[in-house]
């Protein structure tokens, strides 16, 4: 099977030269690389990939600006973030501009490819013990830079999709979903598809931010 065509971009040339490698090892094919937010612009519209890794502090033009652009002008491209920091305040703000999720730079060989191809199969790649933290604690606006406010109406759900859209705000997996909610993880995977596509959402990073933005879940509450 091919694999997903992929955009590094990355100030730093060794983690670009890294990355391309253990991808490549792992059968996926590096389109392309970009040393700034301005570049990764072009060489995401230029080459089309599927998948572009965006480091967030880049020369020029951030990682967060780059990713809306990417975004804007390619809706069906996955934009990865890269980061050093697990509680670094500008993914936040990324995964509401769009982002399906983010990676540390000290990830893995096995963990690099594995992620490519889930964000590539159109889920979001969201590790509860980094990214629930990550959201509680800037939804809350305790990280100095908030992101915009996501408005979508809620009233367009039933009451169960609010119920799911819950507990995807506090990061169940459709297993955890299914178990819960007692129902079968086909039935939670149609409920999921239903509030994508009623509160015109990408995947699963957006609505996590979505519950939190919009009150459905409060930081530091405990799933019901």
């Amino acid at each position: 099977m091919t694999g997903p065509r992929v955009l590094i971009a990355d100030d730093q040339a060794l983690v670009r030269t890294g990355f391309r490698m253990i991808l490549a090892s792992g059968g996926i094919d590096v389109v392309g690389e970009a040393a700034d937010g301005v570049e990764a612009v072009a060489a995401a519209r230029e080459l089309r990939p599927d998948v572009v890794l965006m480091d967030v502090r880049m020369p020029t033009m951030d990682g967060l600006e780059a990713t809306r652009r990417v975004l804007a002008e390619l809706p069906e491209c996955r934009v990865v973030m890269l980061t050093t920091f697990d509680l670094d305040h500008y993914v936040y703000a990324a995964l509401a501009a769009g982002a399906s999720g983010f990676l540390l730079k000290d990830v893995t060989p096995e963990h690099l490819v594995a992620a490519v191809r889930l964000i590539d199969t159109g889920n979001a790649l969201l590790a509860p013990s980094i990214t629930r933290r990550l959201v509680k604690r800037f939804a809350a606006g305790d990280g100095g830079t908030k992101a915009p406010a996501i408005h979508r109406d809620l009233t367009a759900l039933t009451p169960r999709e609010r119920e799911v859209l819950t507990l995807m705000g506090h990061g169940r997996s459709n297993a955890e979903l299914a178990e819960t909610l007692t129902l079968s993880e086909a039935t939670v995977k149609t409920h999921v598809a239903r509030i994508f596509a009623k509160l015109n959402l990408r995947d699963r990073a957006q609505a996590v931010v979505l519950a939190y933005e919009t009150g459905l879940v409060t930081p530091g509450d405990p799933p019901s």
